[in-house]
């Protein structure tokens, strides 16, 4: 096949102005275009051919983008032969770490290069899209690299949320280069004063967010993260919001939400991830997935809500994950809550959420002290009074909550006086019930409007 042949692809892109389809072309996927692409021509004739091809083929395009083209091609190009040898030698198992090395650092030079182009006006505005795509594959070869330099297995990629998930590779060395270019290319995003705002680069700036955020996820430097969301916050000449693509908000306000969720700061999380999954693709199956694997656990600190069994049986990855644990705080199993919570810690802690789960014991003990409540029945009716009348008896004694406990918790252990005041008054503190605990006549006293804030009683 020749040059111009192969080239095909990008040059109806190029006329389309499209970044995507560009982008498409600077794939390493599907191996057969890559092979045509890299037998059409030789190291010691590349150069050549794609000027030709370029100066040709692109009618009527300037001198200085024509050579910008070009070198961006020729890095591909170089690249491929990187690939396509490292992809030879894995077929026959004899992958080096050297080879690994080897792709990665072509295709950074690859991604320099369209950087450089792109920040001196050389290439067109449209072309940061495409930088933007081929800097994500610049982050899937690092890690690469990284897992062949460690000597490890090969990394997984994923491209949905789920890059959050931190990598177990003890050496990320590439993969901390490849956080350092991106800090570059969103530095040249941001910094753009470019008047023209349909022409400006900042309109990659929460593409580029995204990319970082899963790479601070990876190398667990969340820390980072704070830097760019409050960079982003601090300026005033970005697009509106919501004129930016919907995968971009999505992806950036996911983040957010586990970021505040990470912190702590859970009642600005719950408002990030509600956003992230009113706007995500209902067909995105496995975003949604990951936006509720904090959502849920954050809504049972904000509103002590458990989820619906219609949302568990929606998603089977969450209902594994969290289904025995919801229905022992629902059923107020103190014991089942402890077994479900031992069994789920490995995963619990992979994924962060195990400190906040842990907090959720006390929203299964609320709703076993409820169960108390509620089986104590009403006052009797007074004279004149009807059953609209009718009260329900809020002067429990604390033998009751104690037998509850023990029966809650398994094993029928013994609960002192003292363990049973202090596990109510922590609750009555946190605001989980209303009343008051009368020690002189051993007595728990509640609240006749809201004893258990919204439970309905």
């Amino acid at each position: 096949m020749s040059m111009n042949a192969a080239l095909e692809d990008f040059q109806k892109a190029y006329y389309e102005r499209s970044a995507f389809d560009v982008a498409q072309f600077l794939k390493t996927d599907p191996v057969d275009r890559l092979y045509d692409f890299w037998h059409s021509t030789s190291e010691s004739r590349v150069e050549h051919d794609v000027g030709n091809a370029v100066n040709y083929g692109l009618s009527g395009i300037e001198r200085g983008e024509a050579k910008g083209w070009i070198d961006v091609l020729v890095d591909f190009w170089r690249a491929s032969d990187k690939i396509i040898k490292a992809d030879q030698s894995h077929n026959q198992g004899k992958l080096s770490e050297q080879q690994s090395v080897a792709v990665y650092e072509a295709w950074k030079a690859l991604v320099t290069t369209l950087q450089k182009y792109i920040g001196n006006g050389t290439l067109p505005h449209w072309a940061v899209f495409t930088l933007s795509y081929v800097a994500n594959d610049l982050r899937k070869f690092a890690i690469q690299a990284d897992a062949q330099l460690a000597k490890a297995k090969p990394a997984t990629f994923s491209t949905g949320l789920s890059d959050d998930i931190a990598d177990t590779t003890p050496k990320n060395q590439k993969l901390e280069e490849a956080a350092r270019v991106f800090s570059r290319i969103f530095a040249l995003c941001m910094n753009d004063r470019n008047p023209n705002m349909y022409e400006s680069r900042k309109w990659a700036v929460y593409c580029i967010a995204n990319l970082q955020f899963k790479t601070y996820f990876k190398l667990k430097t969340i820390t980072l993260c704070k830097n760019l969301i409050k960079s982003i916050g601090a300026q005033a000449d970005m697009p509106a919001w919501e004129l930016y693509p919907k995968a971009h908000r999505v992806t950036y306000m996911y983040y957010c939400g586990v970021i505040a969720f990470l912190q702590e700061d859970y009642q600005r999380a719950e408002v990030s991830l509600v956003n992230a999954w009113s706007f995500c693709h209902r067909e995105s199956t496995k975003n949604r997935e990951l936006i509720l694997t904090y959502l849920i656990p954050c809504r049972l600190i904000t509103q002590s809500q458990i989820p619906s069994a219609q949302v568990l049986q929606e998603f089977p990855h969450l209902q594994a994950l969290f289904g025995d644990l919801v229905r022992s705080i629902k059923k107020g199993d103190l014991a089942g809550f402890d077994k479900a919570f031992a069994e789920g810690e490995p995963e619990f802690v992979r994924r962060r959420v195990f400190l906040t789960l842990e907090r959720s014991r006390d929203i299964a003990l609320r709703n076993l002290l409820r169960k108390v409540f509620l089986a104590a029945g009403y006052e009797d009716l007074k004279e004149g009074q009807t059953e609209k009348d009718r009260i329900r008896k809020t002067r429990i004694p604390l033998a009751h909550f104690a037998a509850a406990l023990r029966m809650g918790s398994g094993g029928g252990q013994a609960v002192d006086d003292e363990e049973v005041e202090c596990l109510l008054a922590n609750m009555i503190y946190k605001g989980l019930m209303k009343g008051y605990i009368s020690r002189e006549h051993a007595m728990v006293v509640l609240n006749k409007k809201g004893a258990f804030p919204g439970t309905g009683v």
